[in-house]
């Protein structure tokens, strides 16, 4: 999936190696759009809007997976249909709600077990950030070794070399691509582990106890992590051509060993299918999609072999 000012755009491979397109343009409510404008508010709106967006083009992707043209299970009437697209994109606004109260709160109480031993202030706020980092790297593992993951991944990996080859102005063919990194300083996978590092240094700055309090202040304080975690990880993209402080960004690249998977030729093929068209829908519009017919919600794409 690539996304540009305007529109989103997945490219899939279909079980009789054809590539089929799934588009989606970007609406924005006018208090998202200016919310978006305002610092640490923005990397909010920017998360929830992303949970529900990426929901949808995974779902369109998984539906299709190993699966015949023609013989998808299409949604019979429009309001149910519609229905659809709004649960998904809730599913994927709670489950990142969720995951990040797990990340959260989980390390505090395991910390809390160790207070025997560890009881000062500046011990029990390092011994959560040390297991919410365990917690993130072994959850990452542990997913990315199951093939549909493994397989998510490596398409993560082939977006990431198409950006880097065409910010590096290279022809998208599938040579110049494999030669490029798999790692990319924009990625959300390095939002993710910035806000265990910032998550620490705010929480030198709010009471450990008690721990209902901690509880509390760490529930609290999760949109202004997140908010803080975004515009970190804006600073280190432009930074990044600055010889010493391209390093900021280091840690984030790290963990995009864990969620990009190097791909194979087949893979970038569709990645380079997906932002090609999404470069011809940038430019000329809906009308690159070459469909009869564009629908309000979600547009139905053309199957191209």
């Amino acid at each position: 999936m690539f996304g540009g000012k305007e529109h989103t755009v997945t490219a899939i491979r279909r079980k009789d190696d054809s590539i089929e397109y799934f588009h989606l343009p970007k609406k924005q409510h006018p208090l998202s759009a200016k919310l978006r404008k305002i610092p640490f508010i923005r990397g909010i709106v920017a998360l929830v809007e992303s949970a529900g967006v990426g929901s949808k083009h995974l779902t369109f992707s998984s539906d299709r997976y190993d699966v015949l043209p023609g013989e998808e299970v299409e949604t019979e009437e429009e309001t149910s249909k519609l229905a659809m697209v709004i649960g998904v994109a809730a599913v994927g606004v709670l489950s990142f709600l969720f995951s990040k109260f797990v990340f959260t709160l989980v390390p505090v109480f395991i910390a809390e077990l160790f207070s025997p031993i560890a009881s000062g202030k500046t011990a029990q706020i390092l011994l959560e950030s040390f297991f919410k980092l365990a917690l993130l790297l072994g959850y990452l593992g542990l997913i990315s070794m199951t093939p549909f993951i493994k397989r998510v991944f490596q398409y993560h990996g082939a977006e990431h070399k198409v950006i880097n080859a065409y910010e590096c102005g290279l022809p998208l063919t599938v040579e110049n691509i494999q030669a490029q990194s798999r790692l990319h300083y924009r990625c959300g996978s390095s939002f993710i582990l910035f806000t265990v590092i910032v998550g620490m240094f705010i929480y030198f700055l709010v009471p450990t106890d008690p721990l209902w309090l901690r509880v509390v202040n760490r529930i609290l304080l999760i949109p202004v992590v997140l908010g803080i975690s975004f515009e970190v990880l804006q600073v280190t993209n432009a930074v990044r051509s600055i010889p010493v402080l391209k390093y900021l960004g280091y840690p984030g690249l790290w963990l995009q060993l864990l969620t990009t998977k190097e791909p194979d030729d087949e893979q970038v093929e569709v990645a380079i299918k997906s932002f090609e068209k999404l470069l011809e829908v940038e430019e000329f519009g809906v009308e690159a999609m070459a469909v009869p017919e564009v629908k309000e919600d979600d547009v139905v794409i053309s199957v191209q072999s």
